[in-house]
């Protein structure tokens, strides 16, 4: 979502953390945490954080292998796997959504993982898009998420 050398982070992810803020209220609940990793430094994070108005944990994996455990980040000298498949993408930084569960013991395990379209369930606004006649409208752009903005730059 937000890499090392970045000076913003990306504006897809950004779109998804606009769709997940408010369900952190609903999974702390059910005794659930929602948190995002990135890989820049926690001062970046914060800062953005704060234009957005979110509320949601947001923390820095800046000097852990975290984020490439997760198969999510990627060094460009190696041969990488994303969404269970050899990656084809020069991007260093790529959408995923991890699951892990601590026990009574406090042993962890990682119990799911979901990558590329496999995420578009977490996003409110393409489920609503996919109802409507146009759909996501996307097929005539560059790439298929050029439309989206950071949601205070949309303008008038």
């Amino acid at each position: 979502m937000f890499g090392p050398d970045w000076e913003t982070p990306c504006k897809s992810c950004s779109f998804w953390a606009d769709n997940f803020e408010r369900s952190v209220v609903h999974l702390k609940a059910r005794d659930v945490t929602l948190i995002a990793v990135s890989r820049a430094p926690l001062a970046k994070l914060e800062a953005f954080k704060q234009r957005m108005g979110w509320t949601f944990n947001w923390v820095s994996s800046a000097t852990t292998d975290f984020n490439f455990d997760c198969d999510a980040s990627f060094r460009p000298e190696e041969q990488a796997t994303y969404n269970y498949a050899p990656k084809t993408s020069s991007m260093t930084e790529l959408p995923g959504i991890s699951v892990f569960h601590k026990d009574a013991s406090g042993t962890v395990f990682h119990t799911y993982s979901c990558y590329s379209r496999g995420i578009d369930m977490m996003n409110a606004t393409y489920q609503y898009l996919d109802l409507v006649p146009k759909g996501r409208d996307e097929a005539d752009l560059p790439h298929s998420m050029a439309w989206v903005h950071y949601r205070d730059s949309y303008g008038g």
